[in-house]
């Protein structure tokens, strides 16, 4: 049986987005058609819409927290912490791995608060960051998926540790 990491890795691999690829990586056992996982999360990529902000993969991680520990009753107010307890785990638990939770941070294209660069998974080179800096962060275009995109962008490597975050937080002592 395939693991949810090596499954969203997979997705990215075959053009989906961080967010859609973590998401749709948990999507049937929902019984979420894989077309409406991938809708429903598709606006959450590269930072929300490219605007380099939450990392998708985080996204993505939230939206199966909220279909694990959410409540679907407005005035359910002992379910909203329960979910937001779970969802700012989780945060932390990928920050702790990562450094942030912030796309342009995990990329590398602007400081952490404190003026360091986290160091990622990825061989982005300074002029590949320039490049990306140079487009702004509000820039609609996807870029290309080929070999190189696959080689620099850490997000594989993000994807998957999203998902083996989920498995040991929210579904520990769970059959998987």
């Amino acid at each position: 049986m395939e693991k949810h990491s090596e499954k969203a890795a997979r997705l990215f691999k075959e053009g989906y987005n961080c967010s859609q690829s973590v998401f749709g990586a948990y999507a049937d056992e929902y019984g979420i058609d894989p077309g409406l996982a991938f809708k429903i999360s598709a606006s959450f990529g590269s930072g929300m819409g490219r605007m380099r902000e939450v990392c998708g993969a985080v996204s993505g991680m939230f939206m199966v927290a909220g279909l694990e520990t959410g409540t679907a009753i407005g005035k359910d107010f002992a379910g909203k912490q329960a979910n937001y307890e779970m969802v700012q785990k989780l945060a932390a638990e990928y920050k702790k791995s990562n450094g942030s939770i912030i796309c342009k941070e995990l990329l590398g294209l602007v400081p952490m608060p404190d003026g360091s660069f986290i160091k990622h998974h990825g061989t982005m080179t300074q002029e590949d960051k320039k490049e990306l800096l140079a487009s702004g962060f509000e820039d609609t275009k996807p870029a290309e998926r080929n070999g190189e995109y696959y080689k620099k962008r850490p997000c594989p490597a993000l994807i998957m540790e999203a998902c083996d975050i989920l498995d040991r937080v929210l579904f520990e002592g769970k059959k998987q």
